[in-house]
């Protein structure tokens, strides 16, 4: 039995080794993904956003566990800030998710950026396709942090929730990293610190001059995750949001424009890719790099010239 057949009848080991084959683009990294992509669309994908020390971590691991009281089986992407020693992810996740790693209906994955600009590991889209072809229900995604460069969230997840906590000039953040743009449902997380309340006015003073969401206007939870306070609610709050994107068409918009975001990613990376190779193995980029150092060309001449005779 290959791998893909040992994920799909519900190998947890198959779905792993899965994701490192990706991940690492071993040889049959894209017959994984061809195979699988037929069993792909069925979970709902969460993403839990927000500033470094948010307790975001907490906050999934206590979301997930109501979920598996439900009976959803859980999956978890996990990305964390790349090691520039192994290339591996350094924080690590799963140590403060140790409970869950002992359900079976949990899968949790920590997954590196590797050099993402947005947050988000390139590998991280297909590591939830994978989750979602092994029958997880639902698929969270707990991004780095949030910044000016990090909201690659919104193209990956279909309910996005910024987690926010006091003291830490959120407001100021919230405005800076566009959050009301990219959040479906706001968590006010450590609530029990001074200045959640505070917080939450400005955030509500934010929303009502926000005209973008008319139909929809994201919700804001509070919650003390390490207590476990809040979290029933949050999650009537996401499963509220999961109905409105059902009920208005809007999922089906989010999914369509995911998949030809996706497919413009993948055909950008080939082609950088085909042409990296062939200008490096002939040697033309180290002759453009000596012409471009001499002031002979510009680098603007040179890429229109290699365009052109690409395209021929």
């Amino acid at each position: 039995m290959d791998i893909v057949a040992e994920l799909l009848a519900g190998s947890r080991l198959a779905l792993s080794r899965a994701i490192t084959a990706v991940e690492n683009e071993y040889e049959n990294a894209t017959a994984i993904m061809q195979k699988l992509y037929p069993h792909t669309g069925r979970a709902h994908v969460i993403g839990i956003t927000g500033p470094p020390g948010a307790g975001k971590s907490t906050l999934t691991d206590k979301l997930a566990k109501i979920y598996r009281r439900q009976g959803k089986t859980i999956g978890i992407v996990a990305v964390d800030p790349t090691s520039p020693f192994s290339g591996g992810a350094i924080l690590g996740d799963r140590i403060r998710m140790n409970e869950l790693t002992l359900d079976e209906g949990v899968f949790i994955r920590s997954m590196g950026t590797r050099g993402s600009l947005g947050g988000l590991s390139r590998k991280t889209a297909d590591a939830v396709k994978i989750m979602d072809a092994a029958g997880k229900d639902i698929i969270f995604i707990e991004t780095v942090g949030v910044g000016q460069s990090e909201v690659d969230i919104v193209k990956a997840a279909d309910t996005t929730v910024v987690v926010l906590v006091p003291g830490l000039g959120d407001d100021i953040q919230a405005i800076k990293a566009g959050i009301l743009e990219i959040g479906d449902v706001f968590a006010i997380n450590k609530a029990d610190r001074e200045g959640a309340e505070r917080l939450k006015a400005e955030l509500d003073m934010m929303l009502d001059l926000d005209q973008v969401k008319a139909e929809w206007r994201p919700p804001i939870n509070q919650t003390v995750a390490s207590q476990g306070t809040g979290i029933e609610e949050l999650i009537a709050t996401i499963d509220g949001h999961i109905d409105y994107l059902a009920a208005s068409g809007e999922l089906a918009r989010r999914r369509t424009a995911r998949t030809r975001s996706e497919l413009i990613a993948l055909i950008e990376e080939h082609i950088n890719r085909h042409v990296l190779k062939q200008i490096s193995s002939s040697g033309q980029l180290d002759e453009m790099v000596a012409s471009l150092e001499k002031r002979q060309e510009d680098p603007y001449a040179i890429v229109t010239r290699l365009l052109a005779a690409f395209l021929r």
